[in-house]
């Protein structure tokens, strides 16, 4: 089983990385709670819609919804007050486990400046011959340090953390990526703008 010392940098660590309370609020109570380290929310707590991803970092489905989707949604609802959204982890393999420990070892203010470069530069570093070496020079452009990039890699907390994650997002039916809850309710795959203003609409009486 992949556990977080295959995370490591090292040879043997790259080789088994390369193989390997509102209205809103109450329309989520099926879903599970925040993981240990908590959502981290984009948009207003009184807005009417509650947009929940549960992404991978090297799902290229989610890196198209990032590019595609995600400024327009951000621009025409999360910006506007009318919904808010936070992103949390679904890795499906090692290499997103430790792209998203990255994201989460500096803070909540550095969570999605991190996720939004990984995915903007996913085919950079996750569909390479070396990927553990491409993704610690990538996230360099961050402020890592190869000593604060491995050093994040063996934080078992953070590990554990997304691993919770992950593990609650199963139980809540979540069997690939990207999938959304709005307001409770699942939709899978990397849903189009002119989707979304459809699925919102309605629920913003609009």
């Amino acid at each position: 089983m992949t556990n977080r010392r295959q995370l490591l940098t090292g040879a043997a660590g790259i080789a088994a990385v390369a193989l390997a309370g509102t209205g809103a609020a109450r329309a989520q109570s099926a879903l599970p709670a925040a993981g240990p380290l908590g959502d981290v929310w984009i948009g207003s707590a009184d807005a009417k819609v509650s947009i929940i991803e549960y992404a991978s970092l090297t799902c290229s489905h989610c890196a198209h919804f990032h590019e595609a989707t995600w400024p327009e949604l951000k621009k025409k609802y999360i910006d506007t007050g009318k919904a808010r959204f936070t992103l949390r982890e679904f890795p499906l393999d090692p290499l997103a486990t430790a792209g998203f420990m990255l994201a989460r070892c500096n803070g909540n203010e550095k969570y999605y400046p991190m996720t939004d470069l990984l995915f903007a530069q996913q085919k950079n570093w996750a569909f390479t011959d070396k990927p553990v070496d491409a993704l610690s020079a990538l996230v360099k452009q961050a402020g890592f340090t190869q000593e604060s990039f491995e050093a994040c890699l063996k934080r078992q907390d953070i590990y554990d953390a997304v691993t919770v994650v992950k593990d609650g997002g199963a139980k809540a039916g979540v069997n690939s990526t990207p999938t959304f809850f709005i307001n409770g309710q699942k939709r899978n795959g990397a849903i189009t703008i002119e989707e979304f203003d459809k699925i919102l609409q309605p629920l913003l009486g609009g």
